[in-house]
Parts: structure tokens; sequence; C-alpha cells
């Protein structure tokens, strides 16, 4: 599952972006560029040449902290890092200590701020994209309640769209075209457009049809329970996808069919373990994509003690 690439945008407040784009060049022993443009971006280009970005965002709440307290702050304190490419094996370290550097520097999330991984499309078929959206349906409520997306969000990363999911299952399109024209279905709007509303759900592919080609997974808080970004919890949401991207592109076949999750707790790890997070290297994966869910994780027919 580790051999597609993938780039990750995370939402934070808390610092200015002047400061955030000061804090990721001297880490990655970068220089920042600002382009002056609408989301006034700062860029740094690391010494491998990789570009990383700092913008705003207008769907962040800015805060700053007086004290210990959370006040309203100007929209220079809108942040979005955007990565370049990355690999996990070669770059998972980087982006988790810088993640941890920005935070440091007063760098922290609220409910308005999201994480949005986007996964290389290569290898991808009519029948792995079939696949993802069915991957995607069936795990819904699962992934929602283990992610805990607020309700405040859930305009940005709707749950799969079920009439999208029936027509993909009863027509089984063969070709990428195909697919598209069923995603766009019921849309007025040109779906060339950039912010077309078709990408606010947790699987997004008018990112994969439209821009920069890939798939995008959406349903990722910045925040964790006390309002901080955090670097394992960042970490276990890229395993999450790329996990998933590589279910999607071998399995011969995915049914868009809900579970029983009569103990949520079980059914998130056996899954988990099915889709690769086994052995001790993902033991904190584990437990951070299910500690929000009931039950017990050991037994699945008694619940926790």
């Amino acid at each position: 599952m580790f051999n597609h690439s993938f780039g990750i945008e995370i939402e934070f407040t808390g610092i200015t972006r002047e400061k955030a784009a000061r804090v990721a060049a001297e880490f990655l022993g970068g220089t920042v560029y600002h382009t002056g443009d609408y989301y006034d971006t700062k860029k740094i280009t690391a010494p491998d040449g990789r570009v990383w970005k700092i913008m705003s965002d207008g769907s962040i709440n800015c805060q700053r902290k007086y004290g210990r307290v959370r006040d309203i702050a100007t929209k220079d304190y809108s942040c979005e890092l955007v990565s370049p490419i990355l690999t996990y094996r070669e770059d998972i370290k980087t982006i988790q200590e810088l993640v941890r550097k920005l935070r440091k520097a007063g760098a922290f999330a609220n409910d308005s701020c999201g994480i949005h991984i986007h996964l290389d499309n290569s290898g991808h078929t009519p029948r792995s994209i079939r696949n993802f959206v069915n991957i995607i349906a069936s795990k819904n409520d699962l992934f929602y309640k283990a992610l805990q997306i607020p309700a405040k969000r859930m305009e940005y990363c709707k749950k799969m769209d079920a009439i999208l999911v029936d027509k993909l299952n009863r027509r089984k399109p063969k070709t990428m075209s195909a697919i598209e024209k069923i995603w766009y279905e019921g849309y007025s709007e040109s779906q060339n457009r950039h912010y077309h509303n078709s990408r606010y759900h947790f699987l997004n592919l008018h990112s994969f049809f439209t821009g920069h080609h890939t798939i995008e997974l959406r349903g990722f808080n910045a925040a964790d329970e006390k309002g901080n970004i955090h670097a394992g919890k960042i970490r276990s949401y890229i395993i999450l996808a790329l996990a998933l991207n590589n279910q999607a592109l071998t399995q011969k076949s995915a049914s868009a069919r809900k579970p029983q999750t009569e103990n949520e707790k079980f059914a998130m790890r056996t899954y988990l373990n099915r889709i690769g997070f086994i052995g001790e290297e993902f033991k904190n994966c584990r437990e951070h994509l299910t500690a929000h869910l009931g039950g017990s994780a050991a037994w699945r027919f008694r619940t926790a003690a």
C-alpha cells in the first residue's frame, strides 16, 4: 500500500501565514517566495526542489491565543499547509516533524479545520474506482464516528451519495468517461468549475476528472480532542488513505452493503487488520482509529468492561 504517492493539505489557525511559512522554511531548509495571489500563497522551495505552500482558506474560523483563551483573529490566521508529492517511507517523518514544529510555534486547529489527502491515480480502472466508491459507502457510518467529523464540517465532506452508488452498481460502467458522466449527473453547474459541488464528499472524484487528476479523501479532522494538530493522528489518516486506495486497486470487487456493527470497535479493528494495519508498526494507528468507537476491540459479542 506504500507504493503510491500522495499529497496532503492540513488546515490550521493560531499563527499567521507569514509565521507558518517562516517555520516551514527553517525546518525544510528552504526559501520563501510570496506570490501575492488571491490566496496570499507563500511557497517554500526545499533543497530537493519540491515546493511546499502555506495559503489561506475561506472556510477556516480564524483564531489566536490570548494567554490560554482562544479568540477571534484576522484572516491572516487562516492557514493551509499544502505538501508537494510525497511517498510514505521517504517523507512521513518530515511531514510529522513539520506538524510538530508548527504546533510548537502556536498553530492549532478547531472544528472548521480539516485534512484532505490526495492519492496518486496511477493504476486505477473503472473497476477499481467503483470499488473505491463502494468501500467508502459501506463504511460511511463507521468512518464518520471513528474520525469524529463535526457537524460543522459535514457541508464539506458529505457521506457517499446513495443515488450515485446505486447508479454505479446498476449500470456497471466499463469506461472512465461513463463513470465521469454518472458522477456529474444531477448537477447544473459546469464540471470544469474548480469548486464544483460534487467535490464536497468524503470521497471526491471531481479532483480525479479535473485539475490534479487525484483521488481526494476529505473526511479527516485537523484538530484532536484538545484542539491541537496531532502528528500521530495525521500519520494514521495518511496510512488509512493509502490502505483504502490499495484495497480499491487490488480487490476483485467490493460491495456497498453496510456490515453489521453491533460492536463498532471490533468491526473497525478487524477491518483495519484486513487492509494492512498489522503488527507493532501500526499499533498507534489502530488505537487512534478505534478510540471513539464503542464496544471491545478484542471480543465481537462482549462489550468492554
